[in-house]
């Protein structure tokens, strides 16, 4: 167990860098961005760092790699097709408990 003098610096460095990278945009950037460029970047990046989080851990929430599998791309079809939220997470779970259960019994 790390001792609470040796945490303290780590903890105080950690609380100014996120301090500052929340901070520094607020005070540096004044005016409001026109250039298509980079409002279009700003637009999906919160996208993008979401779908980079959650996608490999699909992978490994389940008990095998081919039900994670197979309930990511009924996931994605139903989105596809524009299903609701509810829809889309209950036929990826129902497609995953379907898959590992024809696995368990084989």
């Amino acid at each position: 167990m790390i001792e609470f003098a040796k945490f303290l610096p780590y903890l105080i460095v950690m609380a100014g860098v996120t301090y500052l990278v929340r901070m520094l945009p607020l005070v540096l950037v004044r005016k409001k961005f026109e250039n298509r460029f980079v409002l279009s970047f700003l637009y999906y990046v919160p996208y993008a760092v979401l779908g980079v989080m959650t996608v490999p851990a699909v992978f490994y929430s389940t008990g095998s790699i081919l039900s994670a599998t197979v309930g990511f791309l009924v996931a994605l079809m139903m989105a596809y097709f524009e299903k609701s939220l509810i829809t889309v997470a209950g036929t990826a779970c129902g497609a995953v408990l379907l898959v590992e259960l024809i696995t368990k019994f084989l």
